[in-house]
């Protein structure tokens, strides 16, 4: 029985995929290289920004010191970031719903520095009673790790099998289902044809139907 939600956060909280798009692009031009976002993208999803440049690096075949430029992928997003924050449209709705039913966190890979400019804007902490779990709990274990959502289960006292992982992205999925939970994939970023490993996929959160989620196995 599902008494738990786990929720990502970058394209399934806060609207910031188009944000990261355009930073990925303008770190890339400054090199000059063009970002391919649909070869690139799948690889950088959940990835710490040092861990991003790494892949970028093997990529586009280019050199430098991987902390120095992750900083600088860091400042650039971070002025994206001041002017350019959202919450996911639906997001708040369905949030209403389940904040009273069920125990809620977010789990994410997201940069610390950046997450705290988000709860700045968006109160994400009040929102989610300080239950906001980042990589540096596990080790800066990224997905397709599970570390991270067992953490948070941990932290709820929940166990694996009763929780839901809300999740845009292939790599989160992966994750959640090694991790032994159910899992809901939105396709807020990646179409639904890459997300197949979730037990269910929707287009918006008007969709999500949790009843049948908990139908099916963890």
């Amino acid at each position: 029985m599902i008494d738990t939600i786990i929720f990502d956060a970058e394209g399934i909280v806060i609207d910031t995929e188009t944000i990261w798009d355009k930073g990925q692009a303008i770190f890339l031009q400054r090199r000059g290289f063009v970002y391919d976002r649909e070869r690139i993208k799948p690889l950088l999803t959940g990835r710490t920004l040092a861990e991003g440049v790494e892949v970028m690096k093997q990529a586009y075949q280019f050199g430098g010191d991987t902390e120095a430029l992750a900083r600088e992928r860091a400042d650039i997003v971070r002025e994206l970031f001041m002017h350019e924050t959202a919450f996911i449209d639906g997001f708040l709705p369905f949030f209403a719903t389940v904040r009273d039913r069920y125990k809620t966190c977010i789990a994410t890979a997201m940069d610390q520095d950046l997450l705290k400019l988000v709860d700045q804007h968006l109160n994400l902490s009040t929102l989610f009673a300080n239950r906001i779990y980042t990589l540096d709990k596990v080790g800066f274990r990224s997905k397709p790790n599970p570390d991270i959502f067992l953490y948070a289960a941990q932290q709820l006292g929940s166990s694996p099998g009763n929780c839901v992982v809300i999740e845009d992205a292939p790599h989160g999925i992966d994750a959640a289902k090694r991790a032994g939970m159910r899992c809901i994939a939105i396709s807020t970023t990646y179409d639904a044809g890459k997300l197949q490993q979730a037990d269910l996929i929707v287009n918006a959160y008007a969709e999500i139907d949790l009843a049948a989620v908990n139908q099916f196995p963890a």
